[in-house]
């Protein structure tokens, strides 16, 4: 995956990575093309000597559906996909997840990896990513995060981030996914990370994800996380 140099994300990351009191916030936001080069082209190929790119995956289900009250909730298994298989074949009425093409899957992969160099997800497994339901409930819980610890830093922010996202990928065309790991696996696992969370945004017609990642952590471990525990208030994000 390649990343996407944008001047405007990187003045929007560095806003939204600041102190705020109680915690320090590290958030990222970066455009990746989808068009593969070089070992992401190799890893590519390896994957598609081993089935169709076109096979699908189950994911685990989104935080919105195991929340929702007029939704039935549920827990992955390594049952899963076999369940799913069945659906197919009409032994089962209707899917019982969302699910993901094996090739998309391995763009969330290579981008994770491209965004974090000190871990690497090539084995990450499909129940690991959630399908989020629909732009609006993303952005409430990105709002809803970044504003309870934030308040008014992150409101003078709101407008100028989502208005760069969706001029760089087109929202309302995208397929939004999250990367939701076990302890073990999160590249935010380590200790003093109060929350995070990771979306990508997946316009299939430009071949594009922008990826926006963030963090709150406990205000002691903050400088050993490498956020500054300051908001620089004059730097132009616009």
């Amino acid at each position: 995956m390649k990343l996407l140099e944008s001047s405007r994300f990187e003045a929007l990351s560095s806003a939204l990575s600041a102190g705020t009191g109680d915690c320090a916030i590290s958030g990222r936001i970066e455009s990746y093309s989808c068009k593969l080069a070089g070992a992401d082209k190799a890893q590519y190929k390896r994957l598609a000597t081993r089935g169709s790119p076109h096979d699908l995956q189950a994911l685990s289900p989104s935080p919105a559906t195991a929340t929702s009250s007029s939704a039935p909730t549920y827990t992955y298994s390594a049952a899963h996909a076999s369940l799913y298989s069945r659906s197919l074949s009409g032994d089962e009425e209707g899917m019982l997840c969302d699910t993901i093409s094996r090739k998309t899957l391995f763009y969330l992969k290579a981008t994770l990896n491209s965004a974090f160099h000190d871990y690497d997800f090539s084995n990450a497994k499909s129940h690991e990513f959630s399908k989020e339901p629909s732009l609006q409930w993303v952005m409430q819980q990105v709002d809803a995060n970044l504003s309870a610890v934030a308040g008014d830093q992150y409101r003078s922010l709101r407008g100028p981030v989502w208005a760069a996202i969706d001029d760089e990928i087109g929202m309302a065309d995208c397929d939004i996914y999250s990367y939701n790991p076990d302890l073990a696996s999160d590249p935010f696992g380590e200790p003093g990370c109060l929350w995070s969370f990771n979306y990508f945004l997946y316009n299939r017609k430009l071949k594009r994800i922008v990826f926006f990642t963030c963090r709150a952590i406990n205000p002691i471990y903050a400088a050993d996380s490498g956020v500054d525990f300051a908001m620089d208030e004059d730097e132009d994000i616009y």
